[in-house]
This record gives structure tokens, C-alpha cells and sequence, in this order.
């Protein structure tokens, strides 16, 4: 054999292990993407019921954020279904449509469109009011997006249901699909990659900084009485267990990439360790449904071994899970399925062809989306890499890429759909180390000074003892800071300030000549992490409104 016959075979048997490699890298059970179909679709009614509390307030034009404030606050080519209505019963209407939609896939039933049409619906949500959005919907709109593309519904769904009914080659197709033990997709494999680039990428900024090398990071952020609630505030006494806590994540964010490299049960024994920090982040830390979402996106990476042995464990606890779901599917899934419309009854006759080529276009449109969104990514992994010795700021990088054709079509594709990737830089580089509250003194026509934000005398002194409760709801929080960053050039503090007013006038009979907005802040030391009493107080006006 030559030398150039032996290095061809050589190349040849490497690419074909590497291909082997990433392709069980990257396999998944088709029952985890039916749990993360699942979860996001449950995410998206709990988002629904959660913003009803503040309706009236955050999402119609008798609120603070009218129409016209959301679109000055978004891109020009921002979609958002709530653009074409700002009547009150038709937003609400389209609330309830929004449920419907998400619990349609949540069940299975048609399930790429109703996955597409709640990726919608979540984008118009947040450009309906973007100034109550953090972190957790960007990692929630970038998961839902991929997740259009991803074979969700093979398992635990209507659409599976209905094509084993039936029968001939469509019920063939459907158990072949359902019997399969590991799903390879291109889809499946960027959500992944979204979920490590986030992980990683905040790891690496938490690298620039001594404080979180030196673990005295997660101790600040315990201290933050806003943010703090549930078990965090009684935590503050184990500040050594906080210290070790916060520098395990630290050094598993920065070896977030093995959730790629390894498999099987030491796959889903290291996403124990995530899972275990967000669950802890759930009970301890306010921070919205980031820790939820992040869950969610963690199911994609659970092989076929983590629900063997699952089934072992609830087989030796006496519970057959196999029976369990024929059961849900005998009394739930198969008198569904045979109430609701099939794929065949819609499509049959002329209209099928129509359907196909529908199919068709969209595939094509998917593919596209699919290369566009994979550059979107590398555009964050490149503002913190080093380029011929430069560390290129993200704005520079983007820059440079939006000056070529390609990279303007990227970006414009990225904020039509919302999915742009920020720099994922949660309390990092350096952590928050201050608290925050707000005294809004309001002078009456009386003279006399009120605090109308906490609705009390006026008084520097804390609203209460656990800050975070100063907010209805953690998405006033970022309001608030949305207000305080003066978004709109003080025009979205003044849409805030006209109904407080009014509310005032109508609640207690009191009218205002004008309000200052106070931010009170805390500087946190590591001595004073629970004795607030001892900290500095700064106060700051960023906002006066007259009545």
C-alpha cells in the first residue's frame, strides 16, 4: 500500500469517527424534545397569566407603554401582531388566542405550526412592551426559535396520535418516527449550541474579574435585599456554603462546552449541576423565568440512558411509566385526537398541492433562517475572542459585519424576529454590589410631601425590610429600570408619570403639583452583606414630573 493510499484511508477513517463523534454528540431522545416542547409551551401560558396581572397598566394604550411608545423603542422592521390593533378587547382577545395557541402545543396537536405561531406571539408580546424584558426572554425567544425547526412532535402528542389512526403509510411513517431511540438535527444541535454560547460566553466575562475568581461574588449578590427572596434572604448565614456555591458555577460555566463532549450518564450527571444551580437560583434569586427557561433548554441534552434509568427508578418505586402513558393516551390523547381536525381532512383534494408547495417554500425559508441565526451566534463567540492580537468590542465587530451585504441581511432578519444574541454578561464582569429602592416625593397642592411610589409620609427610609417587594411583579423591576435609564428621553417617564396623578387624585382624593423620582441606592460591602443598616445611602433624581 503507498503512502498516499494509506493517508487517504487514514483521513477517510477520521472524518468517518468525527462524523460518528458529533453525531452522537449531538443525539437526542425524541422524549426530551417532547418534554421541551412541553415546557416551553407551559412557559408561555404562565408568561400570559403572569403579565394579565398588570394588563391594563403595561400593555394597553390606557396604560403607561402606549402603541406608539413600543414602536419608538423597537426596530423599524419589528414584528408584532399587537402593532395592527390598539383596542383594549381585541389585545385581550389576542391574549387568550396566545394560550389557546400554546396549549395546542403543549397537547402536540399540529405541532410545527403551533410552535411557529407561539414564536410569533411571543416576539409580538415583547415588542409590545420592551421595556419589561431581561435576559430570561432573550434566552426564551432564542430557544422557541430553534425550536420551530425541531421534530417535536413524534412523542406524547396529538399529531402522533392521529397519524397511528390513520393508518397505511402515514401510520407507518408515525411509528418509525416514534419508535426511533435518538433524533441527529441540525435544529436540536444550535439549541444546544445556544445554551452552551450563553453559559460560556458569561463565563468568560465572570473571567475578567477578580471578584468572581475569588468567590466573593455570589456573597454580593445574596446581599441585594431587591433581588433576594424565598430561602436567600436565611442563606446570608452560610456565607462560606455561598462562596463555594458561587465558584462551582463560575468554573462550570467556563466548562459548559462538555455538555457537548460528553455523553450519556456523565452527560446528565454534569447537567445535574446546572440544573441544581438554576433550581437554587429559583428559590433564592428574583430574576424572573430565567431560571425556568434555562431548565427547558437543558432537556435537550438528555440521551436515551437518562430515561432508562428513569424508568428503573420509578419501576422499583412501583410505578410503570410505560402504562402511565398508555393510559393518558387511551382516556386523553386518542378521543382528542379523534375530535379534532387531522392534517389529511385539511389538505385532501386540490388543496393538498397548495399545502405542498407551502411545505416547500418553508422549508427553504427554514434553511436560510437556520445560517442566518448560526452567524448570528458566532457574532457574539467573536466580541470576546481575540482577532490578530485585538479584543474587538461587540458594537465594532457588528459594525464590520453589517457593512457587507450578508451581514446587514443578518442583522435585519435578527430584529424583525427579536433574536439577536446579547452579551449574555449577567452580573458580569463585576457583579451588582448595590441596592436599590425608590421614593418618588410627591408635593401635594397643600404643600405637604408624600412618598407615592411606596404610598406612605415621605421618608428616606426603607419601604420595607425585604426590598424586593417593592415591586407588584419582578417585570416592574425592569421597568423601573428602564424609566431610571431614561429610555425615550424621559418620554416613557412622563407616560409613567401622568397616570400616577391621576391615580393619586382618584385613590385619596389628593391632588399633585409635581413628583421627583428618587433612586436610593446601598453600596454593598462584604461586611455589610445583612446589616443594611450600616451601609451608605446615595440618593439620585433621575426624573421630575409635573401634574
Amino acid at each position: 500500500m503507498s503512502v498516499g493510499t494509506a493517508l487517504g484511508t487514514a483521513t477517510r477513517t477520521g472524518f468517518r469517527r468525527l462524523r460518528q463523534f458529533l453525531a452522537g454528540s449531538i443525539a437526542v431522545d425524541p422524549r426530551s424534545l417532547a418534554a421541551f416542547r412541553i415546557a416551553l409551551g407551559f412557559l408561555v401560558i404562565a408568561d400570559l397569566l403572569a403579565r394579565s396581572r398588570n394588563f391594563a397598566f403595561y400593555y394597553t394604550d390606557d396604560g403607561v407603554v402606549t402603541q406608539s411608545l413600543a414602536e419608538r423603542a423597537t426596530s423599524n422592521a419589528a414584528f408584532s401582531i399587537f402593532y395592527y390593533t390598539s383596542n383594549t378587547d381585541a389585545i385581550a382577545a389576542l391574549f387568550v388566542l396566545g394560550g389557546l395557541i400554546a396549549l395546542a402545543m403543549v397537547l402536540g396537536y399540529r405541532t410545527r405550526l403551533m410552535t411557529a405561531l407561539s414564536f410569533l406571539f411571543v416576539i409580538s408580546l415583547d415588542h409590545h412592551n420592551p421595556f419589561v424584558l431581561s435576559y430570561a426572554d432573550t434566552l426564551f425567544r432564542l430557544l422557541f426559535f430553534f425550536a420551530v425547526f425541531m421534530p417535536l412532535g413524534d412523542r406524547y402528542s396529538i399529531d402522533a396520535v392521529q397519524a397511528r389512526m390513520a393508518g397505511g403509510e402515514r401510520a407507518a411513517r408515525a411509528t418509525r418516527r416514534g419508535s426511533r431511540s435518538v433524533v441527529v438535527h441540525i435544529a436540536v444541535a444550535l439549541g444546544m449550541a445556544q445554551m452552551v454560547v450563553m453559559y460560556f460566553v458569561n463565563g468568560l466575562h465572570k473571567s475578567t474579574s477578580e471578584t468572581w475568581r475569588s468567590g466573593d461574588a455570589a456573597p454580593l449578590v445574596f446581599g441585594i435585599d431587591e433581588m433576594t427572596f424565598l430561602l436567600g434572604n436565611s442563606m446570608r448565614e452560610f456565607l462560606t456554603l455561598i462562596e463555594l456555591g458561587g465558584l462551582l458555577w463560575f468554573y462550570i460555566l467556563l466548562a459548559s462546552p462538555m455538555l457537548f463532549l460528553l455523553r450519556g450518564r456523565a452527560r446528565y450527571l454534569f447537567l445535574t449541576l446546572f440544573a441544581g444551580g438554576h433550581a437554587s437560583f429559583a428559590i433564592t434569586v428574583r430574576i424572573g423565568a430565567f431560571a425556568y427557561v434555562a431548565l427547558a433548554g437543558l432537556l435537550l441534552f438528555l440521551q436515551p440512558v437518562f430515561w432508562r434509568d428513569a424508568g428503573r427508578v420509578l419501576g422499583a418505586l412501583g410505578i410503570d411509566p410505560a402504562r402511565i402513558t398508555r393510559g393518558v393516551e387511551a382516556r386523553i390523547g386518542r378521543p382528542l385526537a379523534a375530535a379534532l381536525p387531522g392534517f389529511e381532512r385539511l389538505s385532501r383534494g386540490s388543496p393538498r398541492h397548495f399545502f405542498n408547495y407551502i411545505y416547500l417554500f418553508t422549508l427553504a425559508a427554514v434553511v436560510l433562517a437556520i445560517a442566518l441565526v448560526f452567524a448570528i451566534l458566532l457574532l457574539n463567540i467573536g466580541a470576546v475572542v481575540d482577532v490578530d492580537g485585538t479584543v474587538y468590542e461587540q458594537h465594532e465587530l457588528n459594525a464590520e459585519i453589517r457593512s457587507h451585504v450578508v451581514g446587514e441581511h443578518v442583522h435585519r432578519t435578527s430584529r424583525v424576529l427579536n433574536v439577536r444574541q446579547p452579551e449574555w454578561s449577567v452580573f458580569a464582569p463585576e457583579p451588582r454590589s448595590t441596592d436599590r429602592y425608590y421614593v418618588f416625593r410627591g408635593n401635594t397642592t397643600d404643600g405637604e410631601a408624600i412618598d407615592v411610589f411606596n404610598d406612605r409620609e415621605f421618608t428616606w427610609d426603607r419601604p420595607t425590610d425585604e426590598l424586593q417587594r417593592q415591586h407588584d411583579t419582578y417585570r416592574q423591576r425592569f421597568f423601573m429600570n428602564s424609566i431610571r435609564r431614561n429610555t425615550l428621553d424621559d418620554d416613557l417617564g412622563a407616560s409613567y408619570g401622568d397616570p400616577l396623578c391621576q391615580v393619586y387624585k382618584e385613590e385619596h382624593g389628593v391632588e399633585l403639583t409635581y413628583i421627583e423620582m428618587f433612586q436610593v441606592t446601598e453600596p454593598i460591602t462584604y461586611e455589610t452583606i445583612d446589616d443594611p443598616e450600616n451601609r451608605e445611602m446615595t440618593r439620585n433624581k433621575f426624573y421630575e414630573h409635573t401634574c
